[in-house]
């Protein structure tokens, strides 16, 4: 065996070990699934855990409303080939209860709406585990995290009061309105998680491939035309060829240039890349230097 199998092995028997856990020591878990390459990982890896049998929990989708059409026609197809329970917990929904307000001005994002539909969502469910694909190499506030992190009765993360987890030993006693979130490929770079899906032969969404795009230039960033999004002022669009590596609301998620067309391609790309994939495309990570993990403590994924 090569050493990138036997790496890519030893990275899944883990992550399977995980989920496993999580199934054998807690209630009620829930697996969410955006439809981007991350979840896609989850849904495999959760079926090579598990299959023949159903899944021991549900596939929990929090949908902004600003979500790539794309991606939402590849999340109802994957879900409906696994046969298992889909639960959209929706940010419009949200809104139209009173539970968060859209943001003023033009071109509002709905991506910071999505933690009080998500601790909503979980409240509701009576989750008492959420399972996610964030890794450690994303973004310095999500290094911080253990692979069972704690959240308190009010969804809430306290990155200086965590669980240590010595020699992979999962502490997952939550009391009453606690949940933990767990996060089974934490230790998984972008390369892995490519080099993942070439090897399981995964489909991913077209957009994660080169394709024409009506875009402009933002912030430094290459944000999508569309019914959410316009040009401003002196922003002008314009058609390139580009493609997304990583997918949220289309708001705030940039592509980039690329001519990337198979998943060859973009692992050549991911090689030469020198800034993460949400530090490049992510514009709700450029707030402040501690965005994400302000976000995270209230209750953020």
């Amino acid at each position: 065996m090569s050493r990138g199998l036997s790496h890519l092995a030893a990275l899944e028997a883990e992550s399977i070990f995980i989920m496993r856990e999580v199934a054998a020591e807690l209630e009620r878990p829930v697996v969410l699934f955006s439809g981007g390459k991350d979840s896609i990982v989850l849904l495999r890896l959760a079926e090579k855990a598990f299959r023949p049998a159903r899944f021991p929990f549900p596939i929990m989708h929090v949908d902004t409303g600003h979500n790539f059409p794309e991606v939402l026609a590849f999340r109802d197809a994957r879900v409906a080939e696994l046969g298992e329970r889909l639960i959209v917990a929706s940010v419009q929904d949200s809104i139209d209860r009173g539970r968060v307000r859209e943001e003023p001005g033009p071109d509002p994002s709905r991506n910071r709406l999505q933690t009080v539909t998500l601790l909503d969502a979980i409240e509701e469910h009576r989750f008492d585990a959420v399972i996610g694909g964030a890794r450690r190499d994303e973004e310095k506030a999500r290094a911080k995290e253990r692979v069972f992190s704690l959240r308190d009765e009010f969804g809430q993360w306290d990155p200086r009061n965590q669980r240590p987890e010595l020699w992979s030993l999962y502490n997952g006693r939550v009391r009453k309105g606690q949940h933990m979130r767990v996060f089974p490929i934490s230790n998984w770079t972008e390369m892995d998680v490519w080099q993942y899906i070439e090897r399981e032969n995964l489909e991913v969404p077209s957009i994660y491939f080169a394709h024409s795009r009506e875009v402009f230039k933002r912030d430094g960033m290459w944000l999508s035309v569309g019914p959410y999004l316009k040009p401003r002022g002196n922003e002008h669009a314009e058609q390139l060829q580009v493609r997304y590596r990583t997918v949220g609301d289309m708001t705030c998620t940039g592509a980039v240039p690329s001519s990337a067309r198979t998943i060859g391609d973009v692992i050549a790309e991911v090689a030469a890349a020198r800034i993460t994939e949400r530090g490049a495309t992510r514009a709700d990570d450029s707030f402040s230097e501690t965005a994400m993990e302000d976000r995270k403590k209230e209750g953020y994924f």
